[in-house]
């Protein structure tokens, strides 16, 4: 195709797009994110988001370090239940989900300040706390690793399964 039958292709689309549009006027709807939904899903997000919103400092959002909290932080942060606007249960997986990440676990280093929800350091992370941390933290990438290899595992598996049942088939 030449270039003057391109842009006599493109005129004639143009044209057809003009005549069909006085009919579909509205703007097309977008559809909600994938993370807006998850946030409406799941309450242990939810109250992560809002414990970020309104303690920034004990619950700084990445890529800023998690820093380790206060021992009895859920106490604390029970009080606000009514400004933050949950549950009790909603609050306690938002802080169990909180202290279960790898950067959490990477933060509790020995010596290391425990935080309250303003901020202010009320503590430290104790020699014992720092090696139960580094031992979840390993735990954690070793679960990890298990967790992607059993796919390839299963996928091999079945690659092998399958000329065999197609011939019997």
């Amino acid at each position: 195709m030449g270039f003057e039958q391109l842009a006599e292709l493109r005129d004639r689309l143009r044209a057809e797009k003009v005549q069909g549009k006085p009919e579909n006027t509205k703007p097309p709807k977008r559809k909600p994110s994938p993370q807006v939904k998850l946030r409406e899903q799941d309450p242990a997000v939810e109250a992560i988001w809002l414990l970020q919103k309104h303690f920034p400092l004990a619950f700084p959002v990445s890529p800023a370090p998690k820093v380790p909290l206060k021992e009895g932080i859920l106490k604390d942060a029970e009080q606000h239940l009514e400004l933050l606007g949950i549950t009790s249960e909603q609050l306690k997986q938002g802080i169990a989900t909180w202290c279960r990440g790898s950067r959490y676990w990477a933060s509790m280093t020995e010596n290391a300040p425990r935080l309250d929800l303003t901020g202010q350091a009320v503590g430290i992370v104790t020699v014992a706390q720092a090696l139960y941390a580094k031992h979840q933290a390993m735990r954690q990438r070793g679960q990890a690793r298990r967790n992607q290899t059993k796919p390839k595992a299963l996928l091999q598996e079945k690659a092998v399964d399958t000329p065999v049942e197609q011939i019997v088939d």
